[in-house]
């Protein structure tokens, strides 16, 4: 026991040991808080208690399943005994348990976003609204935020304030549409991904023998990033705790960025209110970032008004100072990007997996995989298309899904004609509308489709029944490996991918055969007891990206959004579009309240940073089609000042493109620069009120002048023979910089 205590820092080891209460663990970014979690429980185990009676909940499967690794080394196989996963995973696990408590099967479907869309646009069709006013995402968003607010169908329709809010937004049959699409859920056996944590609240509160009979089984409660709950997670874990009082939350208020999710930072800032005998622990020493970076967050942090109280340090050295880097458009940016990652390189001996590009949305990735392409560096893009999201994977899955659940509707509507069997969309429709019309599933309607259709339709779908029942038989006798390998091959899926030479053709054909790889392996796996169809499936729906990467070469800049980097580290990171109305978003900008979540969005992205950070901006971007100007980040402001290095790096132009093949020297704004040795210049040097360029053919040696980004200063020499006329400046805060006439814009101050 005591040799992984060695390891850890008095605070650390303190909050290991102390296991008794309610406890709080405030850990900063990099302050290695998954080793003390880790410690914890294998602390607590090696005390004697059983890990039945331990529930460990994280966001993301991978984190999991990295920690239960983790624990295995330091404890053994016992750690596999943990009820330890995702908050969605484990109350999955509940649920299916207590099926018939709350009327639905055990082997019920989970919808992922895509189904729930796709049911939400049928129901937007039948109801004949405009899908433009009633977007599939929009509507899903909506009754997602009510289901994390425990909102049910009734109370939405019965409370007077929903309504009114739907009829100004102009959407007033919003109830109406959460009522029939919780219905349809219900009828098809599914839950979504809310309806997980919901059900499972409406199960406790419902069923209160249920409740306690977790409530002794847990006797430990363990929640990782906390500041992430939204109501309905708080609402669980606080009644699983309520008889052992044994419940503690790792996290950091610093860290909540996913409000728009419904996470609800109130949760950590208000703990204590619901513990007053709380313990509390502090992991404030940062093993992740220099020095720089470390101060350089917490000056950021500090303007934020509502926030525990920590100060995060390292022993770390002090590092370089954070490049700032200014750029004239947002192609620029990606350009300046791309050649400081290409020197980075270069000069360090790094690999391209050494560094990250991090932006605030997903639009922002175009121009930095253009200028990556042109230099022909390797790079992959997070949260982009998962594996499991592709079409012909969806596929495969619908048809797996359906032959365990008869009434999953999303996945029969997926595949009834998959491959191709003659049965239209009209058709389809036609018999939606008589499921619904009879309150009876479209599985039962097309069991009995004789009664309603002739003819050589009604065969085809005769055989496509056939087909899933016999499927259905396999399915109870034989395991998921190869149940999947006769639906991809007598379903003629595989044939039809086969038979499709186009590369396309070709990529999709491979990617189902990887999916029966990955059944394979989870058949094949001697620590796994059930390996029947239903275990993987519920398995793969719990996936989400965070927990997938198919890219097999390793070796790539990683390019995400800020959310999705939230728990990584990178040696390098570039945070670009540092820019109004971009970052923070003109979106977030009308509250306090979402002002300082932006702040600690940035924090985020500061605190992946390792040894290098750099920020950049543009002074123009296109958005939305439209060329605009750009105003330099108020964030950037907000960073002490003797922590930045400000860049004006530029690109080589017409005027110097022979010299600059051979060293890289470039010009713009009239002044000549060397991009591998940028020059420091002030912040943000505001010229005089009265700033107005002067006609340079009048310039001459001594004379004083303004210029609108370097201050004021005196010239030395003028050069007007030479075909770029050109004056040599000496500025009084950055000292002697040559401008090109023809671009620089002077004021003569007589």
């Amino acid at each position: 026991m005591s040799d992984f205590l060695d390891g850890l820092n008095e605070a650390q080891s303190e909050a290991v040991v102390n296991t008794e209460g309610p406890t709080m663990i405030i850990a900063g970014a990099g302050s290695g808080k998954t080793r003390v979690l880790t410690y914890r429980i294998a602390h607590l185990i090696a005390k004697g208690v059983e890990p039945f009676h331990i529930l460990a909940l994280t966001f993301t499967n991978k984190a999991a399943s990295e920690m239960r690794q983790r624990i295995e080394k330091v404890v053994g196989t016992e750690a596999r005994n943990i009820w330890m996963g995702t908050f969605h995973s484990v109350f999955s696990k509940i649920l299916r348990i207590e099926a018939d408590k709350i009327n639905y099967p055990s082997d019920f479907t989970i919808y992922d976003s895509e189904d729930s869309k796709s049911l939400l646009k049928s129901i937007v069709k039948e109801l004949h609204l405009d899908d433009k006013v009633y977007k599939p995402s929009m509507v899903l968003a909506r009754i997602s935020a009510a289901k994390n607010r425990l909102v049910s169908v009734n109370e939405y329709l019965s409370n007077p304030i929903y309504k009114e809010d739907d009829i100004a937004s102009g959407r007033p049959e919003m109830g109406r549409i959460y009522k029939i699409y919780a219905e349809r859920c219900f009828k098809a056996g599914a839950m979504d991904f809310d309806d997980l944590l919901f059900n499972t609240n409406v199960l406790f509160r419902n069923h209160l023998d249920v409740l306690n009979k977790y409530q002794q089984k847990f006797q430990y409660v363990m929640v990782d990033e906390y500041q992430d709950t939204n109501v309905s997670q708080y609402l669980i874990t606080k009644k699983l705790a309520a008889v052992h009082q044994n419940i503690c939350v790792v996290g950091d208020d610093a860290q909540s960025i996913y409000a728009f999710r419904g996470a609800d930072i109130q949760n950590i800032l208000n703990f204590e209110n619901d513990y007053p005998d709380l313990k509390i622990f502090r992991l404030e020493q940062n093993y992740r970032s220099t020095q720089t970076i470390v101060e350089a967050a917490n000056s950021i942090i500090k303007h934020n008004t509502k926030q525990l109280r920590k100060n995060v340090w390292t022993s770390n050295p002090e590092g370089t100072k954070i490049d700032v880097i200014k750029a004239s458009s947002d192609t620029e940016e990606g350009k300046l990007i791309a050649n400081a990652i290409f020197e980075e390189k270069a000069q360090h001996n790094l690999r391209n997996r050494d560094f990250a590009i991090l932006y605030r949305t997903n639009a922002q990735s175009r121009s930095m995989e253009e200028a990556l392409r042109r230099l022909n560096i390797k790079y992959r893009i997070v949260g982009g298309l998962s594996f499991y999201q592709r079409k012909e994977i969806k596929d495969l899955i619908a048809y797996l899904r359906l032959i365990i659940n008869h009434n999953d509707e999303e996945a029969l509507k997926r595949v009834i004609n998959l491959p191709k069997r003659g049965i239209g969309d009209t058709t389809l429709a036609k018999l939606i509308v008589i499921a619904n019309e009879n309150d009876v599933t479209l599985w039962t309607v097309l069991s009995e489709v004789d009664k309603v259709l002739q003819g050589r339709t009604a065969s085809a779908i005769q055989g496509f029944v056939d087909l899933i029942k016999a499927f259905r038989i396999s399915a109870e006798a034989r395991d998921a490996y190869e149940v999947a390998a006769q639906v991809a091959k007598e379903s003629g899926m595989l044939r039809e991918l086969y038979e499709d030479k186009t590369v396309e053709g070709l990529s999709r054909y491979e990617n189902v055969q990887e999916l029966l790889n990955a059944i394979k392996e989870f058949t094949a796996n001697p620590e796994r007891e059930d390996t029947r169809l239903g275990s993987f499936l519920q398995e793969v729906a719990l996936i989400t990206d965070a927990d997938t990467d198919n890219d097999e070469d390793k070796d790539r800049v990683t390019l995400m959004t800020i959310h999705s980097a939230k728990g990584l580290e990178f040696k390098n990171v570039y945070v670009v579009g540092m820019e109004e109305g971009l970052f923070p978003s003109s979106m977030m900008i009308g509250s306090r309240q979402d002002l300082e979540e932006e702040r600690r969005l940035f924090y985020v992205a500061v605190t992946r940073a390792e040894h290098k950070l750099t920020l950049s901006f543009a002074t123009s971007r296109y958005r939305y089609g439209n060329l605009q100007s750009c105003e330099p980040s108020r964030f950037l402001e907000e960073i002490d000042r003797q922590y930045l290095k400000i860049q004006q790096r530029s690109l080589p132009t017409s005027l110097d493109r022979t010299a600059s093949s051979r060293n890289l020297s470039s010009v713009r704004g009239g002044v000549t620069k060397i991009a591998t040795n940028p020059v420091s210049r002030p912040a943000a040097y505001v010229p005089s009120e009265n700033f107005v360029p002067s006609d340079l053919r009048r310039l001459r040696d001594g004379m004083r002048v303004e210029h609108q980004k370097f201050g004021f200063g005196t010239v030395k020499t003028v050069d007007m023979a030479s075909p770029d006329k050109k004056a040599l400046v000496h500025f009084d805060l950055l000292g002697d910089k040559t401008l090109l006439l023809s671009f620089a814009k002077l004021m003569i101050i007589e």
